[in-house]
């Protein structure tokens, strides 16, 4: 072959590779398809790609032909710049070499896995002024290449310079391509964050809703939430994600402001920090309910120059952040610490609310205080005067029975008339330890012993209601007297409801009328003992007792009313904890008698789950009868033979009608079950 035919040969397999690397944009494929394409075009035995380091101290091989191409991959095969090798020299003085006879070339690797090259030829990758490598290729054939063939293949190795660095600033672009779209997408999910948590006030729903969106917007595999306590010295976990979180709460899980801990750090310096590597961090805490934790950020919450507490989030991979993300991920902080921030005025708005109404009524049970002192000394004089008086009449022998009888009537009313008061302020002492009740069912009671007639009534309950802890007897003493108190304003329509209350572990119920309503400047004052809206007549301590005992209870009420359109008193009582329990030895056959609704239905359920057989009409077979007080007085004449077999079952027994009952014949008279466990008792 001549030397021309040689150059066109060499100068159209030059085209060829320039043509087929021309379009491929990822580095590492362009580089692996060079090598293959050089060596089968023109049938090298060897050709391999070195790219400079970072440092520009070593070339390194990034590409190789065939199982010795791999094989030095493998062993992270390079070469020092300018050291003892063609491939470094070239890269050094940026021109080509070529070892006719690599045994008598002085600058030349000897490779173990290349043990047949005789030739090669180093050519320089270079793009205008900057070097980025060389190629090295390599013939089983000595003299294999000439001075003439540099030219020719230091133009393919132009190419693939240009090819390299093409795909290299395509790469670059992707990246900051990715780097946008993941400071968007960051903040898209940091606005997400903010408009999620934003109308949120409560922190206890709050918080939790935070991590949740957090973890889910941005796919972190645990985010949490810390607040500084109230001594400044420690921050404290008050929402964590998924089971870690709950473990973590469960154990007051907390960390040291500046203590070893990310969280620490942050809080205290309110400077975002981030480990990318959390095994070379020294200020990382170590936490065992989070083992797959390889990165993490921790975020201040800050409003102004108060630090309010920080967040955590974590990544299961390793260098999961940048510096360009704590912009955008403090974004998402800052919205949560302004929500935070709006959560605790409110709770201090609320607290001075409550205040300024405990002063007021306080001022108004003062002054009720003092008018019931004056109230009572008014009443008890006629009694101390009187007694007096009929002394003196008989230590004179001057006996008028007329008049000593007037003289008793008087203090026989005025007695009465204090023995009213404190029936209606304190009630009869407490009879029950408070237990798990039914608030349905202490309503009905309490219209059953107020006489409000039920085509007024309408009672509901939410089926997710749960039963409150309180003294039934006091509660039926309480709500009797809101019923009364509907009633003599004149309504037509009384509505009970009764359902979970927006506090965690109370239970609402709220009574609503559309009777003449109270004027909203007497509001404050009714609570008051002796202070009524209905004028004289009336006495004025039923909502004041209704205080007293909701307040014993734990509980509070509210009232909202307009007037001539009607009034609403909102109750929050405690609410049950309740345990689960079986009915045993339960009787065979009981006959239930009592109005339909909610009571009724959990006895016979209770019952028939434990095997009982329970009837809704008298059976003579029974081995026992149970029957609702509020049905009492209608039932008892139609008993007969039944009646040492019945249990009347009471929420607030009274001691009349107990005496009435047994008297009648009744097996006995007991306060109505609530409960599996209650209705045990009452059976056994």
């Amino acid at each position: 072959m001549t030397s021309s035919e040689r150059q066109a040969k060499l100068l159209g397999a030059t085209l060829r590779v320039a043509n087929n690397i021309a379009s491929i944009l990822n580095p590492q494929e362009l580089l692996q398809k060079t090598v293959a394409i050089i060596c089968e075009e023109f049938s090298f035995y060897y050709a391999g790609v070195f790219l400079l380091d970072e440092k520009n101290e070593y070339a390194v091989l990034k590409a190789g032909c065939g199982k010795a191409g791999d094989a030095m991959l493998s062993e992270n095969h390079h070469l020092k710049v300018g050291g003892n090798s063609m491939i470094g020299t070239a890269i050094s003085t940026q021109k080509a070499r070529i070892a006719l006879d690599v045994g008598e070339e002085a600058i030349h690797f000897s490779n173990p896995h290349l043990p047949n090259t005789r030739s090669e030829m180093a050519l320089p990758l270079t793009v205008g002024t900057s070097v980025l490598g060389a190629v090295t290729v390599q013939s089983v054939e000595e003299s294999a290449f000439s001075d003439d063939d540099i030219s020719t293949l230091q133009g393919m190795a132009d190419q693939l310079a240009i090819a390299i660095n093409n795909a290299h600033q395509h790469a670059e672009n992707q990246l900051l391509f990715q780097q946008a779209e993941r400071r968007a997408r960051l903040l898209d999910a940091a606005n997400e964050v903010g408009r999620g948590v934003a109308s949120i006030l409560e922190l206890a729903e709050l918080l939790p809703k935070t991590v949740d969106i957090i973890c889910d917007a941005y796919n972190f595999y645990y985010a949490g939430v810390f607040l500084i306590d109230e001594n400044q010295e420690y921050a404290v976990l008050r929402a964590g994600r998924g089971e870690a979180g709950k473990a973590m709460i469960a154990a007051n899980h907390k960390l040291k402001l500046g203590g070893n801990s990310m969280i620490g750090m942050a809080a205290r310096e309110r400077i975002a920090r981030i480990s990318l590597d959390v095994e070379g961090e020294d200020a990382f805490f170590r936490n065992p309910h989070l083992p797959e934790t390889r990165s993490e950020m921790a975020l201040p919450l800050c409003i102004g120059k108060n630090c309010l507490g920080a967040v955590t989030v974590q990544s299961v991979e390793g260098y999961a952040f940048s510096g360009d993300d704590i912009q955008t991920l403090q974004t998402m902080a800052d919205h949560l610490a302004i929500a935070i921030n709006n959560a605790n005025l409110l709770k201090e708005v609320e607290r001075a609310h409550a205040e300024l109404l405990r002063t007021k009524t306080y001022e108004a049970l003062s002054s009720a205080t003092t008018e019931a002192i004056h109230w009572i000394g008014n009443k008890a004089l006629p009694m101390t005067t009187t007694a007096t008086r009929m002394m003196e009449d008989l230590n004179e022998a001057e006996l008028d029975v007329e008049s000593l009888k007037e003289d008793l009537g008087m203090i026989d009313e005025s007695a009465r008339l204090i023995m009213d008061v404190k029936e209606a302020l304190l009630g009869p002492a407490r009879e029950t330890a408070p237990r798990p009740v039914m608030l349905t069912d202490i309503w009905l009671a309490s219209a059953y012993h107020a006489s409000t007639p039920s085509e007024k009534l309408t009672v509901k309950s939410a089926p997710d209601a749960p039963l409150a802890f309180g003294d039934s007897t006091q509660l039926v003493r309480a709500f009797g007297n809101l019923l009364r108190n509907a009633d003599e304003s004149g309504a037509k329509n009384i509505t009970i409801e009764t359902m979970p209350s927006t506090q965690k572990g109370f239970v609402t119920t709220r009574i609503s009328d559309d009777g003449i309503g109270i004027p909203e400047e007497m509001q404050d004052k009714i609570w008051a003992s002796f202070f009524s809206t209905k004028g004289e007549g009336f006495k004025g301590m039923g909502l004041a007792a209704c205080l007293h005992i909701i307040s014993q209870l734990n509980g509070s009420i509210s009232v909202e009313s307009v007037p001539e359109k009607g009034t609403t008193f909102t109750i929050e009582l405690p609410a049950a904890e309740m345990t689960s329990a079986d009915l045993k030895n339960a009787p065979s056959k009981v006959t239930l008698i009592a109005l339909e609704g909610e009571w009724a239905s959990f006895i016979n359920a209770a019952l028939q789950n434990a095997g009982t057989s329970v009837l809704a009409k008298f059976d003579p077979g029974v081995d026992l009868l149970l029957l609702d007080e509020t049905l009492a007085d209608e039932t008892l004449p139609t008993l007969e033979k039944l009646g040492s077999k019945t249990l009347i079952l009471s929420a607030a027994p009274k001691v009349e009608n107990i005496t009435k009952y047994l008297q009648s014949g009744v097996k006995d008279v007991v306060l109505k079950p609530y409960t599996v466990e209650e209705l045990g008792k009452v059976l056994g």
